[in-house]
């Protein structure tokens, strides 16, 4: 019964987003990469929400909640606040730019080196670092919830999980390579439903299976049991102290959401501002409730297992939920896992392959006719050797102590570079290109031997922690940009061309939902808050 569910949801999932995209424009540049602008703002939330849950935040980040407590909800309460902030200052400036990629942007902004240096950061970070991370956080979490050893008889843990990645990278292949965006952000939205109601679900049983006299009876003897986990600030030796939501847990939020090309992709292709103002603030109010989904069943599942000898907080998800679903309900709930999966893995190829076909192969022909099929086929081509790669990697990352933590170090590398580029290009009008191209070299270069070099990280990243050295280098960036517009300033303003490509006209309720969403976060925070322990 859990194998039949598992294909038959995977399955239905897969045909409907055939019948309502294939008819769809895929030859051309527009149509393929953006959708035709035609993305509205249900499609837009619902790709943006799938994009970024896959099982490093369900199995990661459950597991962080696990070890340290809700003070982890950091992680979502405060993408609320980005992307309200994307919303309001960041969108309608892409929007009016018409771009394609972010690198197209800075291209604009700055000039051609500044494209293709932050294109080869993008590919070289997906390929490397993302992609891989995906493919086996989501392999290792599908092991788990379908028991797999048992249902296929297969005791080789290691054939297992190259096994598993395999099969998500080929499926997550066939979406991004042959589908475009918009079968990436339909497929997202289909995931999407059921992904938020199985999660939810798995909350609610969990609950249950700790007291039988109610869900909120349930909640109160865990928080009476461990009072410790449920403090929002969190101590000193957590792996978010509460300091760091202004340095680099911030930062880390704000470029994720704001100029991650993985991410944002999908709002580039909405039909006016309006609708994408609309998805992206929808998103916002997902995401600040994320916490039920994504990190209380991490807490609930240590007052079930926490005592258990040489029990991995990273398997605390999958545990859970094999333990606490009905047996016909774990392959629906595999299948939209698998749907989240997907969706990470093919909005990050999908992007990849973007990047590579309008940042790369367009500027090398630039100078020639070059095909709008040429310029597809070659993303096609590119996508399908970056999966392999991916697929070969992500096996290699077996024995990493925290999934989520290695992922979130590993992204600041390019985040801070990046974001502190795009930022100054909007804040510092005189700003040129030789300032920016100097800042992302230089802020990678930085970073990698801050983290990984010694001598050198033991007088930066460790001293420091990790976030509060990402805040030092980014505020380090931006000074040096700044300085940088007034000693080679360029001859004249930089002026925001407007392209004509997509509507301006802005939501009329974008910003009291903006503002309310910023509000219920600090009141959250204050809610959850036990400020003793910042005198500790």
């Amino acid at each position: 019964m859990t194998l039949f569910t598992f294909l038959f949801f995977t399955a239905l999932v897969g045909v409907l987003t055939w019948i309502l995209t294939r008819k769809d424009d895929h030859g051309t540049s527009t149509g393929y990469f953006l959708a035709g602008r035609t993305l509205t703002g249900g499609y837009i939330a619902g790709s943006l929400l799938l994009t970024n849950l896959s099982t490093e935040q369900l199995v990661g980040l459950n597991g962080a909640a696990f070890k340290d407590g809700i003070c982890v909800m950091a992680w979502e309460v405060i993408a609320g606040a980005s992307l309200v902030i994307m919303a309001l200052y960041f969108l309608p400036k892409y929007l009016r730019s018409g771009i394609t990629t972010i690198p197209e942007f800075l291209e604009k902004r700055f000039d051609a080196k500044t494209r293709s240096i932050t294109s080869f950061i993008f590919i070289l970070a997906y390929t490397v670092i993302l992609l891989p991370i995906i493919l086996y956080s989501g392999a290792t979490g599908l092991m788990g919830i379908l028991d797999l050893k048992s249902l296929t008889g297969i005791e080789s843990e290691t054939t297992l999980l190259w096994g598993t990645v395999w099969f998500i990278g080929i499926v997550g292949s066939i979406y991004a390579i042959f589908g475009g965006l918009r079968s990436v952000a339909v497929s997202d939205t289909l995931n999407g439903f059921g992904l938020l109601v199985g999660s939810v679900m798995i909350t609610v049983f969990a609950l249950n299976a700790i007291g039988d006299g109610g869900l909120l009876d349930s909640l109160a003897k865990v928080k009476e049991a461990h009072p410790e986990k449920f403090n929002s600030l969190g101590s000193k030796d957590s792996s978010v102290p509460f300091s760091t939501l202004f340095t680099g847990v911030l930062l880390l939020n704000l470029f994720y959401w704001t100029t991650n090309q993985q991410i944002i992709q999908r709002t580039f292709g909405a039909t006016s501002l309006a609708e994408g103002q609309r998805g992206v603030l929808i998103a916002g109010i997902f995401k600040v409730m994320a916490p039920l989904v994504l990190v209380l069943p991490g807490v609930l599942a240590f007052h079930l297992y926490g005592e258990r000898e040489g029990f991995k907080p990273d398997h605390a998800y999958g545990t859970l939920v094999s333990d606490v679903l009905p047996k016909w309900l774990v392959g629906f709930f595999a299948a939209v896992m698998v749907g989240a999966i997907l969706s990470s893995f093919n909005s990050a190829l999908n992007s990849t392959a973007t990047l590579f076909s309008l940042g790369v192969y367009k500027e090398l022909f630039k100078h020639k006719a070059v095909d709008e099929s040429k310029v597809i086929n070659n993303g096609k081509i590119v996508g399908t050797v970056i999966a392999i790669l991916s697929m070969v990697a992500a096996p290699l990352l077996a024995g990493q102590e925290s999934i989520f933590g290695y992922l979130q170090m590993m992204n600041g590398l390019y985040f801070i570079p990046i974001f502190s580029v795009v930022l100054a290009g909007f804040l510092f009008k005189r700003a040129g290109a030789l300032a920016a191209n100097i800042a992302l070299v230089g802020g990678c270069s930085i970073l990698l031997i801050g983290y990984f070099v010694p001598p050198f990280n033991a007088w930066t990243a460790k001293p420091l922690g990790n976030f509060h050295f990402l805040g030092l280098v980014f505020a380090a960036l931006m000074i040096f940009q700044f300085v940088m517009s007034k000693v080679k300033p360029l001859p004249q303003n930089w002026e925001h061309q407007y392209s004509g490509d997509v509507d301006l006209t802005p939501w009329k309720w974008a910003k009291p939902l903006g503002f309310g969403l910023v509000a219920f976060v600090v009141i959250l925070y204050l809610s959850l808050a036990d400020f003793s322990i910042l005198t500790k």
